[in-house]
């Protein structure tokens, strides 16, 4: 799921927020957010719902199931 990969990165550079930052707040490893923003792996689901509420998206855009952002 690139799309997924694409748009967290995104998102977290709206937010002007560091990966550190992103793993801090999630409560996991740097390393493992990195895997996020590549591809390598993808987050369980109570922290793809925390990505989402943090952004403002619905879980849906960040899977790349939709477009629509909210």
């Amino acid at each position: 799921m690139k799309i997924f990969a694409e748009r967290m990165k995104l998102l977290r550079k709206e937010k002007k927020k560091t990966q550190s930052e992103m793993a801090e707040f999630l409560g996991i490893k740097l390393r493992a957010y990195q895997y996020y923003e590549s591809g390598t792996f993808y987050p369980e689901i109570p922290n793809l719902i925390k990505l989402a509420d943090y952004f403002g998206v619905t879980t849906d855009y960040l899977l790349g199931r939709s477009d629509k952002r909210g």
